[in-house]
């Protein structure tokens, strides 16, 4: 039985054993105070929320012996809920302990906070986007809780879609010409969207053959201006200044999706402990 929640981010491993050699070094001075024989542990929620890196956590510390997850990525969990149990090397365990909980609580928290979103975006009929905006070198792990907490993934690089923002456009001089550049090198498969901040860059980006239009930092009022003029020919997203407060006004406008930074980089860890029996 696994602890991930389908599908995986496939390089985890080497992300895990980077940090977990960060953290290790050259050996745990301190462990050698400890005994030799087999302690049982376990790890326990602290606090409400969502959890996810259990099958990260249980692979870290099963290292040191037995370790059996209780629970799947993507569970609620309450304080006093045991995500982990096991027994082994007290001395395996400690040297493993952080890195675990790192993962652990740094992960539940975007899972918690997703979920948040989530619950107050229902009824409106907007689905959440995650963005770009992750920790370096997380970005898997960050979408994967993503995805454990509700929401789903926008595009997961430069290299998956393509976005003309301000900047592009800026420099290009024109949004027409700029999307005929970048359709011109890429996949028909392939969309391409277009940030606007507009009513008339919106209809402009429309017109110039845009797949998606991003419309940033919109009033409420903008956005229904934008749904009602072209929310039966494009996919719209609505972007910059997403908070938990506003995010259900958002949604009632009538855009199918809201894209935020706010899971991957604004959440607090949900706090989980490991203790010796």
């Amino acid at each position: 039985m696994t602890a991930w929640k389908p599908p995986f981010p496939e390089d985890w491993q080497p992300i895990v054993a980077r940090a977990l050699a960060e953290d290790l070094g050259t050996g745990d001075l301190t462990a050698v105070c400890l005994p030799t024989d087999p302690a049982e542990w376990f790890v326990e929620a602290q606090a409400e929320g969502v959890v996810c890196g259990v099958e990260i956590a249980r692979s870290l510390l099963a290292a040191a012996g037995d370790c059996e997850a209780l629970a799947t990525d993507g569970d609620a969990v309450a304080p006093g809920t045991v995500v982990l149990r096991g027994a082994g090397s007290p001395a395996q365990v400690v040297a493993r302990e952080r890195t675990a909980l790192n993962f652990l609580m740094h992960l539940s928290g975007i899972a918690t906070t997703t979920r948040r979103y989530v619950r107050a975006l229902e009824g409106t009929g907007a689905t959440l986007l995650d963005t770009r905006k992750t920790v370096p070198g997380l970005r898997s792990l960050a979408k994967y809780a993503v995805r454990c907490g509700g929401g789903m993934n926008h595009r997961m690089g430069l290299y998956d879609a393509a976005m003309l923002k301000d900047n592009h456009i800026r420099a290009v001089g024109d949004v027409a010409v700029a999307v005929a550049k970048v359709r011109a090198a890429i996949s028909p498969m392939t969309k391409i969207e277009v940030e606007c901040a507009t009513l008339e860059e919106a209809v402009a980006a429309c017109d110039a053959g845009a797949d998606v239009l991003l419309l940033d930092n919109m009033t409420p009022e903008q956005l229904r201006a934008v749904v009602g003029r072209l929310g039966d020919s494009i996919p719209l997203e609505a972007s910059g200044g997403v908070t938990l407060d506003n995010i259900a006004e958002i949604g009632a406008t009538g855009v199918p999706f809201i894209s935020t930074s706010a899971t991957t980089m604004g959440s607090q860890p949900l706090a989980l402990h490991l203790e010796f029996t």
